[in-house]
């Protein structure tokens, strides 16, 4: 702090007990002069004091000079120093000392140990971690707990399950040549009158389903005649209404007619009102404009669920599947004949399920020699009971 102090004895005005002579009019201005200097010094070195003890630390001692509390090494031949701007530099320096303190742990950067705030910030980390990993925990809890909310909404009030299945034969085959997945789901859903291979004998049975027509249902029709065999085709309410002289024509040949439902919905993604108006809607028009009872359904795509193949044991029919199919239903990509002979042969075995498409060009051209190359082999075809 610069300030010049010179002590109290060197003024010669300071002594009040002096005397001033009453004939030396200058001198006696001269020391009021000089005792007005002092008491204005000795105020602002009490202002001085007064701010600089406040920032003083408690336990160092009060310096007995201004030089010493200003820190500065001033000397007596320094100017005095502006309080007001003294206590703004105060203020300066305790605001850098604010910033320059971690708010965590309250330390300075002089007093900060590098290895010891690394050894905060892995531990931080560590805790950041194991918080991200439980929180990603219970997320999964979480997706578990929906699934399983889910799962259990997909069962019906009858306690069966409403979960959407698909159905195709493929995989592995047993000794016979049956394959292993059609057995196990009779195993498993024939309770339901539901058919997705027969009994293992040397009977089989040839299927057809009819979306539409495409101009060969006719010539299969001819074919079957010819051979004496029956068959089971599944129609849809507009192939009914389009062709009904076809259908007379199967019902009048011996043939089974059977519910492929109206519209050719996926049942499991259907209401349980609709799938019963898709079945009773069709039902209900065969009986009325062909005098014909239907007794067997098909389910439109092969797309089923418990619940679905109880619903239509209820409502009196006998679900069929089937336990070989191939891509016959692609018009415009048709199999080669040798090649569907081949196919349809190779995959025959005992209860065989055949489901052929009546708009596959293919299958009228190879049917009959289908049928006698496969009695030949022993196999009989039947008609559905």
């Amino acid at each position: 702090m610069k300030q010049r102090i010179s002590k109290a004895n060197d003024f010669p005005g300071n002594n009040f007990s002096r005397k001033i002579p009453q004939g030396n009019f200058l001198g006696n201005k001269l020391n009021v002069k000089r005792i007005i200097a002092a008491m204005m010094a000795a105020t602002m070195l009490s202002m001085t004091l007064s701010g600089c003890i406040r920032m003083a630390p408690e336990e160092s001692t009060v310096p007995e000079t201004v030089d010493g509390l200003s820190g500065s090494g001033s000397t007596a031949n320094e100017d005095i120093t502006n309080p007001t701007q003294e206590s703004t530099d105060i203020t300066s320096n305790e605001e850098q000392q604010q910033e320059n303190t971690d708010p965590k742990s309250g330390e300075n950067d002089s007093q900060r140990d590098p290895k010891r705030e690394q050894k905060q910030e892995d531990a931080e980390q560590t805790v950041q971690t194991a918080e991200t990993a439980e929180k990603s925990q219970m997320e999964e809890v979480s997706v578990e707990s929906e699934q399983e909310d889910t799962d259990a909404q997909i069962v019906s009030a009858q306690g069966l399950d409403t979960k959407k299945l698909g159905w195709g034969p493929g995989g592995p085959t047993d000794a016979d040549n049956r394959p292993d997945g059609a057995t196990a789901y009779q195993e498993k859903y024939g309770k339901y009158n539901a058919d997705f291979i027969r009994e293992n004998n040397m009977n089989i049975y040839l299927t057809f389903d009819e979306g539409y027509e495409n101009g060969y249902t006719s010539q299969i029709l001819d074919v079957l005649k010819e051979k004496n065999v029956p068959a089971v085709f599944f129609v849809t309410m507009p192939y009914v209404k389009s062709e009904p002289e076809l259908i007379q024509r199967m019902i009048d040949e011996g043939h089974i007619v059977g519910n492929h439902s109206v519209n050719h919905p996926s049942f499991p993604d259907t209401d349980t009102e609709q799938c019963k108006q898709e079945v009773s809607e069709l039902h209900d028009y065969v009986k009325e404009n062909f005098d014909y009872e239907m007794t067997l359904f098909r389910f439109p795509m092969g797309e089923f669920s418990e619940m679905d193949l109880e619903l239509i044991h209820e409502l009196g029919y006998r679900s069929v599947f089937w336990s070989f199919a191939y891509r016959d239903w692609l018009v415009d990509s048709q199999p080669d004949p040798q090649q569907a002979i081949q196919t349809i042969e190779s995959k025959c075995h005992p209860g065989a399920i055949y489901l052929l498409h009546a708009v596959s060009a293919t299958n009228a051209q190879v049917l009959g020699q289908v049928i006698d190359d496969l009695r030949a082999q022993g196999y009989t075809f039947c008609s559905y009971q």
